[in-house]
C-alpha cells in the first residue's frame, strides 16, 4: 500500500489541532543548524524551546544513547538501574540535593514537587495546622500543562475551559516582594517560582526579591520550589540559576536541557523533605529509564564544565551587543533582557501583539526564533552555538526585521530606520 508524502498538510489530517506548526518540516539537525525536506538550512535560535542545549545530534549524546540502546531500555521502577543511580549521584554532587526523583517532562517534575510539598505539610504541620495546604505562585509563570500545574501557572489563558480547577492556589505579582509578604501566611505550604520566567516573557527575578522570598518562606515554614525546567542546565551561565543568585531552594525541578533533547526530568530535594514521598505515595512508569538517564548523564558532564558555562556568559554579551545594534537601527524593542542564553526582546507599544509575525519573518530568512507571549521574541539557542553562527543568525534576524518593518510597520519612524 502506497502512502502520500509526509508533508505539513498531513498534520491537519491526522493530528489533534492543539498545535499550529510552521510550513517547513525539519528532517535533520547538526549542531545549531537544521535542514528541511527541501534541503534548506536554518540556524536554530529556538533550541526546541530551550531543550537542545548541546545542539542537534551531539556526538557524545548519540554515543551514550547508542551504547545504552544495546544494553537495556526499560525495567520500570520495581527495579533500579545503573544509569539512573549514576545520574542521581552526580546531580547530588553538583547541587544542594540529597535525593532525586526522575520523571519524563517538566510538568511531571513540577507535579511531583507540588505533591511533595503538600504531603510534607500534612506530615509535619501538626493537627492544629491542617489548613497548611496553600500554594503561592506568580503571575505570568508557567509550570506545565497537567491540570494541577497549569492551574499553578499564572496565565489564565491556559486554564480557560478546563474548570473546575484545583483549589488552594494563590497568585501574586512577580518581583513584588510587598505583595508576596501580604499573601504568605502560616497556611502556605509551598511557594513555586521560576528564577527567570521563560514562557511568561523572559523576566528575571531580582536578587532582592528572591532573597526576600527565601526569608519569608523560612519564617512561615513554607517550602521554596524553584522551577528551573527552562532556565536550568547551564542556560543562565550557571549550572542552575539559583547558584547565580545565591538563594537555595528546598525543591528544584529540572527538565528540557537535562537530556539534551531526550525526554527526561528530575525533582531534586533534601533527604529530610524526601521522606514524605514514602513507598507507593507517588510514581511514574518511564521516569528514570536507562536510556534517558544514560543520555542525561553524558549531557550533565558537558554542561557542568566551567569553560562551557563561562562560554554561555560570553555568548550572552555577543548576543546582546548584536541585538542592541539591530535595535539602534529599527527601534522596535522597548527592552532587551535575559540571562545567559535565554533572551527576550520586548516589542514597543506600536508592535504589541505581533511577536508571532517575527517568527514567520525569521523563518523565511532561515532562522528559528520563539515568542514569549504576544509582545516578546525569545531566543534560546544551543549553549555551544559557534560565534560565527551567532553573527550569521543575527544578520538573518536583522533582514527579517527589515522586511517586516518595510511591509507592515506604522508609517514614519520605523520605515525611516528600515531604509538606513
Amino acid at each position: 500500500m502506497s502512502h502520500p508524502p509526509l508533508t505539513r498538510a498531513l498534520f491537519d489530517e491526522v493530528m489533534v489541532p492543539n498545535y499550529a506548526p510552521a510550513a517547513m518540516v525539519p528532517v535533520r539537525g547538526e549542531g545549531s543548524r537544521l535542514w528541511d525536506q527541501e534541503g534548506r538550512d536554518y540556524i536554530d535560535f529556538a533550541g526546541g524551546i530551550a531543550v537542545s542545549v548541546l545542539g542537534h545530534a551531539h556526538p557524545k549524546l548519540v554515543a551514550a544513547l547508542t551504547e545504552q540502546a544495546h544494553k537495556l531500555w526499560h525495567v520500570s521502577n520495581v527495579l533500579t538501574n545503573e544509569p539512573a543511580l549514576k545520574l542521581a549521584r552526580r546531580l547530588c554532587e553538583l547541587t544542594f540535593a540529597q535525593r532525586v526523583f526522575f520523571a519524563n517532562s517538566g510538568a511531571e517534575a513540577n507535579e511531583a514537587a507540588l505533591k511533595l510539598a503538600r504531603k510534607f505539610a500534612a506530615d509535619h504541620a501538626g493537627p492544629d495546622r491542617s489548613d497548611k495546604r496553600e500554594i503561592i505562585a506568580f503571575t505570568q509563570s508557567f509550570h506545565g500543562r497537567t491540570l494541577f500545574t497549569v492551574t499553578v501557572g499564572g496565565q489564565p489563558k491556559y486554564t480557560e475551559g478546563f474548570e473546575p480547577l484545583p483549589p488552594g492556589i494563590t497568585h501574586v505579582p512577580f518581583n513584588d516582594l510587598t505583595a508576596f509578604a501580604e499573601a504568605i501566611s502560616d497556611r502556605t505550604c509551598a511557594v513555586i517560582l521560576e528564577p527567570v520566567q521563560g514562557e511568561g516573557g523572559v523576566t528575571c527575578a531580582t536578587p532582592e526579591f528572591l532573597h526576600g522570598v527565601r526569608e519569608l518562606c523560612d519564617r512561615h515554614r513554607a517550602l521554596l520550589v524553584f522551577d528551573e525546567v527552562q532556565c536550568g542546565n547551564g542556560r543562565t551561565g550557571h549550572l542552575y540559576a539559583y547558584m547565580g543568585y545565591g538563594v537555595t531552594p528546598d525543591i528544584l525541578t529540572t527538565a528540557k536541557g537535562l537530556g539534551g533533547g531526550f525526554p527526561i526530568s528530575a525533582m531534586l530535594t533534601t533527604s529530610t523533605i524526601a521522606t514524605s514521598l514514602n513507598v507507593g505515595s507517588h510514581g511514574t512508569t518511564y521516569g528514570g529509564n536507562p536510556l534517558g538517564c544514560a543520555v542525561a548523564g553524558a549531557a550533565l558532564e558537558l554542561l557542568a564544565d566551567p569553560e562551557l558555562l563561562a562560554g554561555v556568559r560570553r555568548k550572552h554579551e555577543a548576543f546582546m551587543a548584536g541585538l542592541h545594534r539591530i535595535n539602534g537601527r529599527f527601534r522596535l524593542f522597548r527592552d532587551l533582557r535575559g540571562k545567559g542564553l535565554l533572551l527576550g526582546c520586548e516589542l514597543t507599544e506600536a508592535w504589541h501583539g505581533r511577536s508571532r509575525e517575527f517568527i514567520k519573518a525569521a523563518l523565511d530568512e532561515g532562522l528559528l526564533v520563539l515568542v514569549a507571549g504576544p509582545d516578546v521574541i525569545r531566543l534560546a539557542p544551543a549553549l555551544i552555538v559557534p560565534d560565527e553562527l551567532i553573527e550569521e543568525g543575527l544578520r538573518r534576524f536583522e533582514r527579517a526585521i527589515a522586511r517586516l518593518a518595510c511591509q507592515s510597520a506604522p508609517a514614519g519612524e520605523e520605515l525611516a530606520h528600515a531604509a538606513r
